[in-house]
């Protein structure tokens, strides 16, 4: 069957009915995020749910993510830590981080998230230096798309082995079809690719919200 705009809108809606359930802390907080001014990009539940099970699926002792925004995924990457886990989350905006900040302590895991300010890639060499390799169960990208390419070669050499590289929208965010020329696009595309082709890394991207990548370490190098 070939995929249709109408056929895509309702496998989205499906999946969310199915499997969004969220409690209504994280049900109320991307309209509360919109209120105050953040843009309306955080992750589907469906797509948090999904971050949860894969953060757990790992020691979950260490997790990265790039884009903070109103702290939606951060949650549900917090949720999915081991007992003593952490959370470095990087946000470049300072309005965004104070709301994010608040949000950690409604949902209860702001012990064990720690908010860094920044640009992902100005925080990143420095971050890498700290944490040294091998260190990293879980990485998440959310943040400019044009820049995964270098945040991958920032993080890849963190990801602990049987540790996850996730990225979302790897399929696209309405500009996937279409233009060749678009920058956004051939970014991600680059990304992806360099990914998939990495010797040391298994990798796979899911038709869930707007594309998912799921990477895993399988050796060190």
């Amino acid at each position: 069957m070939k995929m249709t705009p109408d056929h895509w809108a309702y496998l989205t809606d499906y999946a969310r009915s199915v499997f969004g359930a969220q409690d209504d802390h994280l049900a109320a907080l991307r309209d509360a995020s919109i209120a105050e001014g953040l843009p309306d990009i955080a992750v589907d539940p469906e797509v948090g749910r999904l971050l949860m099970i894969l953060c757990a699926s790992t020691r979950g002792r260490l997790a990265i993510e790039l884009g903070t925004l109103g702290g939606y995924s951060g949650i549900w990457i917090a949720r999915g830590l081991a007992p003593g886990g952490r959370l470095i989350t990087i946000e470049p905006e300072p309005k965004h981080a104070e709301f994010a900040e608040r949000q950690f302590v409604r949902a209860g895991v702001a012990d064990r998230v720690e908010l860094r300010l920044g640009a992902g890639l100005d925080v990143l060499p420095d971050l890498a230096r700290e944490l040294g390799p091998g260190s990293v169960d879980v990485v998440f990208l959310d943040a400019i798309k044009t820049e995964y390419p270098e945040y991958w070669t920032h993080v890849r050499p963190l990801i602990a082995d049987g540790g996850l590289v996730l990225a979302d929208n790897v399929y696209g965010s309405g500009w996937w079809i279409g233009d060749e020329a678009d920058p956004t696009r051939n970014a991600v595309d680059r990304f992806n690719r360099t990914v998939a082709e990495d010797p040391d890394f298994e990798a796979v991207a899911v038709p869930i919200r707007s594309g998912v990548l799921i990477g895993r370490r399988m050796r060190a190098g």
